[in-house]
């Protein structure tokens, strides 16, 4: 079993200050199996809402709920969100007996109350699947880059097998997860949108051209978009604009999160399928872009691009600086006009070049050329 022992301390922060800890992902990215993990040796109740025993003893969740101590889970909770005002109740009782580990396969703008009913009682945590730190970094990257990060995905024992499993979960999500959270979308219609934002992988947000190509207005594109990124399906990368002369993008980059979903909706089951494929620096591009975001784990990221060409993959602000990350599917890469067009009209702290090389180099004083595998937030602050 692979430890996750980053997301492990951040549930112990978690409750170092709220009685509510939710974790919140996709299906199957390992939530509950992380939550089994984290109530090894402690006293545990386990509710899983699809289990139809356990919805029927949450009928009367205060009666239920109210004299359990210790930890108690509630699993796929976005099947009964009711509990919210409940566990508000619950969770501001004097001298606490228990604590509440949340689980859901949806973000909190699709969870109704989530938010409203635990305002300032609950700590936030977005799980995805797999990382490089997890995993075991060089050895492991075009594994997790093909596979993707879904458990059963990446530690299947062959790629067909990992392929195989990524196209029954795509189904799954869309004739069964999707209708569970009341969204009336039609699986194939939806399926048509998941796999054209496929295609645009890593380009930015253009409504009227997807919304042509669906047959459908751009208010109807705009609200599939935000249901796969609700979903945590899709990244919506807003652009970084500022006041320095240049005619800038202002509208948002869109990229799948999962490269193996990314590469089963493109039908590339395999390495030697994506290394020929037209796409292949758009799918390292989103890839590295998870694995950078994965660790620094802020909301404070952007990309920043002129309608001149000059341009940035990711902008992060952190204590009031700006950092850079340019990413290149390259044996070496070199300095470009546009990195320094970034560091100087957008003031950067410094600027990574994140690759799949194993060796790190200065290109100048502020330009550093990085593995992704070996690439940590301490490299960088």
């Amino acid at each position: 079993m692979i430890k996750r022992n980053e997301a492990m301390l951040s549930i112990d922060k978690g409750f170092s200050g709220h009685s509510v800890v939710s974790i919140l992902g996709p299906r199957q990215c390992g939530k509950s199996t992380l939550a089994r993990m984290f109530c090894t040796g402690k006293d545990t109740v386990f509710f899983d809402l699809e289990n139809p025993v356990d919805r029927r003893r949450l009928e009367s969740p205060m009666q239920t709920l109210e004299p359990l101590k210790g930890v108690v889970v509630l699993d796929e909770i976005q099947r009964n969100p009711q509990l919210f005002e409940i566990l508000r109740v619950l969770a501001d009782r004097p001298d606490q007996p228990a604590k509440f580990l949340v689980l859901g396969s949806a973000a909190p703008s699709l969870l109704k109350g989530a938010s409203e009913s635990l305002a300032g009682r609950v700590a936030f945590i977005d799980l995805s699947g797999f990382d490089l730190t997890e995993v075991g970094g060089q050895s492991s990257l075009q594994r997790l880059w093909l596979r993707g990060g879904f458990p059963r995905s990446y530690l299947a024992s062959s790629d067909e097998e990992s392929f195989r499993w990524r196209e029954g979960f795509v189904r799954t999500f869309l004739e069964r997860d999707i209708p569970q959270l009341g969204i009336t979308v039609p699986s194939e219609t939806l399926r048509r949108f998941w796999t054209m934002i496929a295609h645009y992988h890593g380009q930015v947000w253009n409504a009227a051209e997807l919304a042509r190509s669906l047959g459908a207005s751009e208010p109807t594109a705009r609200r599939y978009l935000d249901i796969l990124a609700g979903a945590y399906m899709v990244r919506i990368l807003p652009p970084w604009f500022e006041n320095i002369g240049k005619r800038q993008i202002k509208s948002p980059r869109i990229y799948l999160r999962d490269s193996g979903i990314l590469h089963t909706l493109m039908e590339l089951p395999s390495l030697h399928a994506l290394q020929g494929h037209p796409r292949l620096g758009a799918s390292w591009e989103g890839f590295a872009l998870e694995q950078v975001l994965s660790q620094l784990k802020t909301r404070q990221a952007y990309f920043w691009s002129t309608h001149g060409g000059a341009e940035l993959d990711l902008l992060i602000i952190h204590n009031g600086r700006r950092y850079g990350f340019e990413i290149k599917y390259a044996d070496a890469p070199g300095r470009t006009r546009s990195m320094h067009s970034a560091l100087n009209d957008l003031n950067l702290e410094h600027l990574w070049v994140i690759y799949p090389g194993e060796e790190t180099y200065e290109l100048s004083e502020k330009i550093t050329v990085f593995p992704l595998s070996h690439w940590t937030p301490e490299q960088m602050f």
